[in-house]
């Protein structure tokens, strides 16, 4: 059995594998992060590797000790991946990227691949029917433009998501809603459509702890799956262990 971990700028996700098939699903904080893996490794105990994709800043000193359990991997720019990579400051891509476009390679062959990460910030990122992975665009996700109205506003309030109720806002509490929910949506049809024009036989993936909230407004046909990370870690580490 393989636990893949995804740490991310907010929260951390992590998901039991048993070859592809997804035994067990959980997210954590930071804060239970050491409690919750050995809880995890308590309960399946068959697993046999821990695979790491990590963009936050929990160290790898974290994992001390449980090397003497399993086998540990973190992801890095260092492994084999499914795609030539055509990103012209291959080190500075964010290995949650990478893991993105090697499972759009390996679920989806043969198409032009739009992956779509709604979290903390979004990132859109692109790989042909050739399986050359060319970037993509990174966006502020909606917690972040919640956050930074109240920030660097005087009066602006700091609020919760919620769906706006009309695309005119008749407060100001309202008119943040629809601003910060409206604007990202349009945005996210906006590149479609474009990625669309410019490439035919096309699939767009939505993942991220925002894929149910934004799916439904979403004018464009997706692949919603908040998962795909998850099981794009699992498939990339077995990927090079084929390979390696």
């Amino acid at each position: 059995m393989i636990l893949t971990i995804d740490i991310g700028n907010t929260r951390i996700k992590g998901a039991v594998f048993e070859g592809n098939t997804q035994i067990d699903a959980f997210f954590f904080t930071k804060i239970d992060f050491r409690k919750k893996i050995e809880n995890i490794l308590k309960t399946h105990q068959k697993i046999t590797h821990l695979v790491v994709a990590s963009v936050g800043n929990i160290e790898k000193e974290s994992f001390l000790g449980l090397e003497k359990e399993l086998n540990i991997h973190f992801i890095s720019h260092d492994d084999p991946f499914p795609f030539s990579n055509e990103y012209e400051t291959p080190q500075t891509l964010g290995i949650d990227r990478m893991v993105l476009a090697a499972g759009a390679t390996f679920q989806f062959p043969d198409q032009n691949r739009l992956v779509i990460d709604a979290g903390t910030c979004v990132t859109f990122d692109f790989v042909d029917d050739k399986n050359t992975y060319h970037g993509g665009a990174i966006a502020p996700g909606l917690r972040l433009r919640y956050e930074s109205l109240h920030k660097f506003t005087a009066k602006l309030p700091l609020l919760a998501l919620e769906s706006p109720k009309d695309l005119i806002g008749n407060s100001t509490s309202e008119s943040i809603h629809s601003g910060v929910v409206n604007g990202l949506v349009y945005e996210i049809d906006g590149f479609i459509d474009e990625y669309r024009a410019r490439y035919l036989n096309f699939i767009i993936i939505l993942t991220g702890g925002d894929t149910d909230f934004l799916a439904k407004r979403l004018k464009n046909t997706i692949f919603a799956n908040s998962n795909f990370l998850l099981e794009s870690l699992n498939q990339t580490f077995q990927y090079k262990i084929k390979n390696d």
